[in-house]
C-alpha cells in the first residue's frame, strides 16, 4: 500500500500542474482574443467611411512654422478645401450625436490638423439637432507645432452650417427649411436662421469682420448667404463661401414669369400708336429696363457706394450637374471684362457680382454632383464665371435699395 501511494503522488502533483497550466494558457488566449477584438473595433473604427484620414483630402498640408512665411491660406484650393472641411465636421456632430459617439467621435478628426478648436455649437431647439458650429484659431495647439502667430489669411473664427441630412432624428426639420426656400425664396423664418445670425454678429464683433468667416453646404449656404447678406446690409463685411447653394424655388419661378410678361409687355407697348410724350416715356422704361442692376447704385448712391460694393463678394461653388444649384450660371447677358484677372471680380458700374466658380465634369450622378466631398478632392478642376449671374444680381439687390429714411429729431 505504501509504495502505490507513493507512486500516485507524483501523477497527482503532475495533473495538477497541467490544470495550472491549461488555466495559464486559457487566461493567455482571452487576454489575446480581447486585444484583438480591441483591435478590431479601433480598426473598425478607423475604416469608417466618414473618417478623416479615409474620406478627407489626400494632399492639404497642416499648418507648421513655413507657415509664417509663406502661409498657404493664400491659396484659394487650400482655404477652399480647409473650409470644406469645417462643414463636414458640422454633419459629423450632428451624426456623433445620434449614434451616440463620444471618445471614438469623428467630427473634432475634421477641424484639429488645421489647428482650430470648436467653441459654439448652433443647436436647433426644436429637435435638439446641431446644425451649426464655431471653430476658432487654436493658440495653444499651434504654439504646440512653433506656430507663434496665426497664419496670413487664416480666420480667427468660422462660421460653417451643414444642409439638409436625411436621419430620422432631424429630417423633418431640415425638409421644412428646405420647403420654406422653395416656397419663399428666404429662410428668415427659420428658428437656425436666427441663431446663425446672432452667432455671426456675435463672432464678428469680438473678433473683426476681416478676421470672420461664414460657410455652408447646400441648405447651410442658403442660411450663410442670407445672414451674409443681413450683415452686409449693416455695413459688416464678412467673408462668405456657399457650397451647392439652393437655387430653385417657386418665388424665383414667379418672378421669371412676370419678368417675362412685363417684357413682352413693353414691346407691345412700344408697337401701338402713342403721342411723342408718352413714346419718350416708353423709350426711357425700356432703358432703365435694360440696364437692369447695373445702374441701381449709380443712380441712388453714385461711384462711392460702386466702390462700397467690392467689400462683400461672396464665393459660390456650384456643380452644373447639381439642378439644386445649376442656375447659378444662367448669365444676365453681360460679360464681364476684368483684365484677366480671375480673382478680383467686383462689381461692374454698380452691378452685383461675386466670385462663381463653376466644376462641369460632364453628366454625373446627383449624389456626386452635389456633395461636399467634390470640394476637396485632388482631381478638382475649376472655371471662374465669366459672366454675371442673373441669380445671384437678384438676391443681392436688396442690398442697393434706398436706406429707409432717417427721423430728425423735433
Amino acid at each position: 500500500m505504501s509504495i502505490e501511494s507513493d507512486t500516485t503522488k507524483p501523477n497527482k502533483s503532475r495533473r495538477e500542474e497541467k490544470r495550472r497550466e491549461g488555466g495559464v494558457l486559457m487566461a493567455k488566449i482571452g487576454a489575446l482574443e480581447t486585444i484583438t477584438t480591441k483591435e478590431a473595433e479601433i480598426a473598425k473604427e478607423e475604416a469608417h467611411p466618414y473618417a478623416f484620414h479615409v474620406s478627407g483630402p489626400r494632399n492639404v498640408v497642416a499648418p507648421n512654422w513655413r507657415d509664417l512665411i509663406n502661409s498657404s491660406w493664400k491659396d484659394p484650393n487650400h482655404k477652399r478645401t480647409v473650409i470644406a472641411c469645417f462643414i463636414q465636421a458640422v454633419y459629423l456632430l450632428e451624426l456623433d450625436r445620434q449614434e451616440n459617439r463620444t471618445e471614438d467621435a469623428l467630427a473634432p478628426k475634421w477641424w484639429l490638423p488645421f489647428r482650430y478648436k470648436l467653441s459654439q455649437t448652433l443647436m436647433d431647439e426644436r429637435d435638439r439637432s446641431i446644425y451649426g458650429a464655431v471653430l476658432e484659431w487654436d493658440r495653444s495647439a499651434a504654439l504646440a507645432d512653433l506656430i507663434v502667430i496665426r497664419p496670413s489669411g487664416a480666420p480667427k473664427a468660422v462660421l460653417v452650417l451643414r444642409g439638409t441630412l436625411l436621419k430620422s432624428p432631424t429630417i423633418r426639420r431640415d425638409i421644412e427649411d428646405d420647403l420654406r426656400f422653395l416656397a419663399w425664396e428666404s429662410l428668415r423664418g427659420s428658428v437656425r436662421y436666427k441663431g446663425a445670425l446672432e452667432a455671426l454678429k456675435s463672432v464678428a464683433t469680438r473678433y473683426g469682420s476681416n478676421n470672420v468667416c461664414v460657410a455652408g453646404h447646400s441648405l447651410g449656404a442658403g442660411f450663410a448667404l442670407q445672414v451674409g447678406k443681413a450683415l452686409a446690409k449693416e455695413g459688416i463685411y464678412v467673408d462668405t463661401h456657399l457650397f451647392n447653394p439652393p437655387s430653385v424655388s417657386l418665388a424665383m419661378s414667379f418672378k421669371n414669369i412676370g419678368e417675362k410678361a412685363g417684357f413682352v409687355w413693353k414691346r407691345l407697348k412700344s408697337m401701338l400708336p402713342s403721342s411723342s410724350e408718352i413714346q419718350a416715356n416708353s423709350e426711357e422704361g425700356e432703358k432703365t429696363f435694360s440696364g437692369g442692376l447695373k445702374n441701381w447704385v449709380s443712380h441712388f448712391y453714385g461711384d462711392k457706394a460702386s466702390a462700397e460694393l467690392k467689400k462683400w463678394v461672396p464665393h459660390l461653388y456650384v456643380n452644373n450637374s447639381d439642378y439644386i444649384c445649376c442656375y447659378y450660371t444662367d448669365p444676365d447677358g453681360t460679360d464681364v471684362n476684368n483684365g484677366g484677372n480671375k480673382e478680383n471680380v467686383g462689381p461692374i458700374n454698380g452691378q452685383a457680382a461675386a466670385k462663381l466658380f463653376v466644376m462641369s465634369k460632364g453628366k454625373q450622378k446627383f449624389l456626386e454632383a452635389h456633395g461636399l466631398e467634390q470640394w476637396w478632392s485632388d482631381d478638382l478642376e475649376l472655371q471662374m464665371s465669366l459672366q454675371n449671374s442673373k441669380l445671384i444680381s437678384r438676391q443681392l439687390r436688396s442690398l442697393y435699395s434706398l436706406p429707409a429714411p432717417q427721423k430728425t429729431p423735433l
